[in-house]
């Protein structure tokens, strides 16, 4: 049912049609909204029903002696891998005379570098008194402990350069007796080593003299270490405020809400692959959108909501019967996903046609929304399909039937011989349009034009199949038709294209 420039650019279409992609996403704002709906609740729900446990916090000033202006901070990253020891939760936990494992006791706070040098400890309680005790206990063990480090550090390398000294100090010794031993002799050798001994006497002085002022100033440098680290930021409880944590995670749930429906609503849509452009559904249905018409809105519409979809439908009838006038074979409307806007859309056509003569609209839908649909006094008959033969002998026949899957193909013709498509967009997938525009093919019924309902109000794409450089395309309605008094076929007249009805005075204008 397309044509040869349709079928390439179809072929030419990209794998990710973004802007469908957008279309599809946007229909599904339902989804994403609830989502994003659920996780505020959800959000503020955890903030109310699990607040946080009571919290106090401490800061700790922690001066190593290797540090350096060019620090990256791996000083105080190791202060805090030290902080979550053991040995650290153990001495704390014993300063608190309590038994808790501290495996258990590490779950419960946490160490933080703010700077190079200052560190901030975190802990969680069973109330606020035992929070700050255990932030105390902590900031002191950990205070403790770094100060017995720095000074066995401090004690190790001033033992170290003490033996440096004691073994230069036993060399001098040796060096002293050789050269006492030595008598002043003329010879010029003699007085060469007696010269090589007193070098070294000298050399051995100056370097004991330079490990005793070493192992000073590291015996020296370490109470000012020792002094530099100290608790800077008394432990104190962090009060909580439930409103601002409500807030917070209510956003943080609305965000995350917010991005899971639309992550799931974009994989739908690609998943499904149901049309929602214009441009797709004409592509894929092979015959031109000649009109469309909003959804009504739910709920109790307000009155210029009212006057709108009054002008619209108009609008869609004049529309409509304009291209049904055209045509010398009985039409029929076949729905996909829209049963009920197709009969009131039936009914309308119906009363604008009985005009010129008696109309006969011939039910073929599956479920009762065209027999329970109210009509008023003098509206056109509707019959059943097993009347509509009959009923064609005497008036107009409007056949109006259903695309969807289940249907029976074979019937379809006995609704007319052309017929006018009334999908609703993003409710048939590409596969399912394929089948409705081969099986239509395959029965021989031509299709007018596509009527779509309920389209993205966004959509800026044109439904229009072109043939050539001048002519739009409806369908198959090139079709011979019957033939007239000379004996040529005649092709029946093209009808005018009609442009997208508006649903509100102001694109009417």
């Amino acid at each position: 049912m397309t044509t040869s420039k349709t079928a390439e650019s179809s072929a030419a279409a990209p794998l990710l049609d973004l802007q469908a992609l957008m279309a599809a996403v946007r229909r599904r704002r339902r989804l994403w909204c609830a989502l994003a709906l659920l996780g505020l609740l959800a959000g503020a729900a955890v903030a109310v029903l699990r607040p946080p446990p009571p919290s106090a916090v401490t800061k700790v000033l922690v001066v190593h002696q290797e540090d350096q202006p060019n620090d990256t901070g791996t000083l105080i990253r190791t202060d805090v891998e030290l902080l979550g020891t053991t040995r650290i939760a153990d001495k704390a936990l014993r300063s608190l005379n309590s038994r808790e494992n501290p495996e258990d006791f590490m779950r419960d706070y946490r160490g933080t570098g703010l700077t190079n040098n200052l560190l901030q400890i975190d802990v969680t309680g069973a109330s606020e008194t035992e929070a700050v005790a255990r932030a105390k206990a902590l900031a002191d063990a950990f205070v403790a402990d770094h100060v017995k480090r720095m000074r066995e550090a401090a004690n190790a390398e001033a033992k170290a350069l003490r033996g440096q000294r004691d073994r230069m100090r036993d060399e001098l010794a040796k060096v002293n007796k050789a050269i006492g031993d030595r008598s002043p002799e003329s010879d010029p050798e003699a007085s060469a080593g007696i010269e090589t001994l007193f070098a070294r006497r000298a050399e051995l002085t100056s370097r004991i003299t330079d490990f005793d002022q070493r192992a000073e100033e590291a015996r020296i440098g370490t109470p000012k270490l020792i002094a530099g680290t100290q608790i800077v930021d008394a432990p104190r409880a962090v009060r909580h405020s439930l409103p601002k944590a409500a807030v917070t995670d209510a956003a943080i749930g609305l965000l995350l809400g917010l991005v899971l429906g639309l992550a799931v609503a974009a994989v739908g849509a690609v998943v499904a692959d149901r049309p929602v452009l214009r441009r797709e559904i004409a592509a894929h249905l092979g015959a031109s959108v000649i009109a469309e018409l909003r959804r009504p809105p739910r709920g109790p519409a307000r009155p210029w909501q009212r006057r709108r979809t009054r002008a619209a439908r108009a609008r869609l009838t004049t529309t409509l019967a304009r291209t049904v006038r055209g045509s010398t074979e009985p039409v029929s409307l076949l729905e996909l996903g829209c049963a009920r806007s197709t009969s009131v859309i039936a009914l309308d056509l119906a009363r604008a046609l009985a005009a010129e003569g008696p109309v006969v609209v011939v039910d073929g839908l599956p479920g009762p929304q065209l027999a329970n649909s109210r009509r008023n006094t003098g509206d056109p008959e509707v019959v059943s399909g097993e009347h509509a033969e009959g009923a064609a002998q005497q008036a107009r026949r409007l056949g109006v039937g259903s695309v969807a899957p289940g249907t029976a193909w074979t019937d379809l013709q006995y609704l007319g011989g052309r017929t006018v498509l009334v999908v609703r967009a993003g409710h048939g997938s590409t596969a399912w349009l394929h089948t409705v525009a081969r099986q239509l093919a395959d029965q021989s019924i031509p299709v007018i034009g596509v009527v779509l309902i309920d389209p993205d109000p966004r959509d800026r794409t044109d439904g229009t199949l072109w043939d050539g450089t001048h002519i739009a395309l409806r369908g198959h309605s090139g079709r011979p038709a019957r033939q007239n008094g000379t004996g040529r076929p005649r092709t029946e007249r093209l009808p005018i294209r009609a442009a997208r009805v508006p649903d509100s005075d102001e694109e009417g204008r």
